[in-house]
């Protein structure tokens, strides 16, 4: 199978919300008030959790179907620590992005115990954006014309 290429396009609308499209989708970004935001949107870490637990999601059904369970519904949550003051330019040894993400996925079927291991176990195994939250990727900054 070849590679799949995904894009998108952001545009600053103030310091702190940003309108991003992917496809023919629109998607804001901004920060909660107490982070200088207006509280219009999701911000962006809420957002990685979010893609998270879409593509979580996914998977949990693609799997499920491949172990030959029927998955009526997943309830996802997910929770993730992080310390901003590396953000604000304040010394720090913490990392700037999430030290830990805990996710908890609760299954409506009726598969046993065994078999939802196998699943929890594949779905982290195969899942895009978990692999990407787990292993480093490379990402080149580069400044693009004015």
């Amino acid at each position: 199978m070849a590679d799949l290429r995904f894009r998108i396009s952001a545009n600053s609308e103030t310091p702190t919300k940003t309108v991003v499209k992917a496809r023919n989708f629109q998607i804001t970004i901004d920060e909660p008030a107490d982070l200088g935001g207006s509280d219009s949107a999701a911000n962006p870490v809420e957002y990685v959790l979010a893609a998270f637990a879409g593509c979580l999601n996914v998977m949990a059904h693609v799997v499920a179907r491949e172990l030959g369970f029927t998955l009526r519904n997943v309830t996802i949550d997910i929770a993730g620590t992080l310390n901003p003051e590396k953000l604000f330019g304040q010394p720090t040894e913490d990392r700037a992005g999430y030290k830990e993400i805990t996710v908890k996925m609760k299954p409506d079927c009726d598969a046993d115990p065994e078999t939802l291991q196998k699943w929890l176990e594949a779905i982290g195994e195969r899942c895009p954006v978990c692999d990407n939250l787990k292993n480093p990727t490379p990402v080149k900054l580069a400044l693009g014309k004015c």
